[in-house]
């Protein structure tokens, strides 16, 4: 068992709470049963499972850790006060994985017939994206593009939030020049942009599939070189005196009347 909190296998785990640690290795830290589960049903590139007895109560969480080792991934058993310098939840359940990031190539891909798929540009609040990722997966949109410059994917406090989904979504990363000449190139794709100025009520539209939803950042909303891309420009009507929706909050209700539609036509 690991009891130094400074032993050098702890270090390198916990150095990957920094993003430039989780850019030059391309690798992350969840941590969590249902996340750690996730990773393992996703068959993630898991490469190390670190785990304390002591948190590690639920025999689920005892056999991930004996399927890792069937597996053949290290396994690093750790004392609590080792596994609470890596832990990020209010009550660690005892479990972590290092995990390779995986990144899909955007000029390669388009959603399918049918699919959805949302585009973020520039979007600062990683628990926005993990919130946004769990919905995705929620309504069986099929892939995230981050344009611009989006907060990381892997940042602890998107993992979290995801609750599993950054397993289960496909992750694209383009910037605007890219994306326009992606766009360009699949014209059958309906781009949806969102905007408090939208001239179309978004319950009022129907969605064509496939599709991307666009939702620009929480500050400063979509860009005009956005708009002028997008077949619709949508907006959350509001009667209250706050005049705007938390990011996440606002994708989930466009995103539920889109898949409410598509559940729609395959009833009719």
């Amino acid at each position: 068992m690991i009891t130094s909190l400074s032993n050098p296998g702890i270090v390198a785990v916990r150095k990957l709470l920094q993003a430039k640690e989780r850019k030059t290795t391309r690798a992350f830290l969840a941590e969590g049963l249902r996340v750690v589960g996730q990773a393992f049903d996703s068959r993630a590139d898991i490469q190390q499972v670190i785990y304390c007895p002591d948190l590690l109560v639920s025999e689920f969480g005892q056999n991930l850790v004996d399927r890792a080792r069937a597996l053949g991934i290290d396994t690093l058993e750790v004392s609590q006060p080792v596994f609470n310098s890596i832990a990020r939840k209010d009550t660690p359940q005892g479990i972590a994985a290092v995990i390779g990031q995986r990144w899909c190539e955007l000029k390669a891909a388009a959603p399918a017939a049918g699919e959805i798929w949302v585009g973020l540009q520039a979007v600062q609040n990683p628990g926005n994206l993990g919130t946004i990722l769990r919905t995705c997966d929620a309504v069986g949109a099929k892939g995230l593009i981050l344009l611009d410059d989006c907060t990381d994917p892997y940042d602890a406090a998107a993992v979290k939030a995801s609750m599993g989904s950054i397993f289960t979504i496909r992750l694209f990363k383009a910037r605007l020049a890219e994306f326009q000449e992606w766009a360009l190139s699949h014209p059958d794709v309906s781009i949806v942009g969102t905007s408090d100025k939208g001239a179309e009520d978004y319950a009022s539209v129907r969605y064509a599939a496939p599709a991307v939803l666009l939702l620009g950042s929480e500050r400063e909303g979509l860009p005009r070189e956005y708009i002028a891309l997008c077949r619709h420009i949508v907006r959350i009507p509001m009667e209250g005196a706050c005049d705007s929706l938390n990011l996440s909050v606002a994708a989930g209700i466009i995103l539920y009347e889109i898949y409410n539609q598509n559940r729609a036509r395959r009833t009719e």
